[in-house]
């Protein structure tokens, strides 16, 4: 029986004004080192590009290679980067037996509506796992959008959650609704 070598994980952050070939410049190097890209999150806000990057390498291995690999691509292309070695117990996959769902948050913009539903969420056992917000509608009018991914505790229904945001739906005067998301079978 062969033995493998143990794995080490790294977690990669790229900030910057966006631009063409951002990803394509960080995953050629990542394809060069051989490492594996385990969980990946990028996204463009405001002109912003940002994205954050789980991978992998078997040792031996090192952050400083790494950083010094990805960091010429990045201060070419103006992005700044950081590098963080991930310890075993941050690469445990965060699978939950709470039930996902999906809460979307629709209203005039103003200040104060993530920090309030998000300080309300939490107050109920409410964990947010990806959060989302866009500014839609006309400069007259703005909308502001919040779409969040979150697991409910147990014994919590979409139903119940959502009634017990009504007082800060109201508050607020936007609409909050909260649905169950059914997992795909593959």
């Amino acid at each position: 029986m062969t033995h493998q070598p143990e794995t080490l994980h790294y977690a990669v952050s790229v900030v910057g004004k966006d631009r063409t070939g951002i990803v394509a410049g960080i995953a050629e190097v990542l394809f060069r080192l051989g490492c594996n890209i385990a969980d990946s999150s990028c996204s463009m806000l405001a002109g912003e590009f940002a994205m954050i990057l789980i991978v992998s390498h078997p040792r031996p291995f090192s952050k400083s290679k790494l950083h010094d690999e990805l960091k010429p691509v990045c201060d070419n292309m103006g992005m700044s980067l950081a590098v963080r070695t991930l310890h075993v117990d941050e690469v445990a996959r965060q699978e939950t037996s709470d039930e996902i769902c999906i809460i979307s948050v629709y209203g005039a913009d103003q200040p104060g509506i993530v920090y309030r539903v998000t300080r309300e969420l939490a107050a109920l056992g409410v964990n947010i796992m990806d959060l989302n917000t866009k500014l839609i509608g006309t400069p007259e009018e703005p909308v502001y959008v919040m779409m969040l991914e979150a697991a409910i505790p147990e014994g919590q229904t979409p139903e119940g959650l959502e009634a017990l945001l009504g007082d800060l739906k109201k508050e607020l005067n936007v609409e909050i609704g909260v649905r169950i998301v059914t997992p795909v079978a593959f």
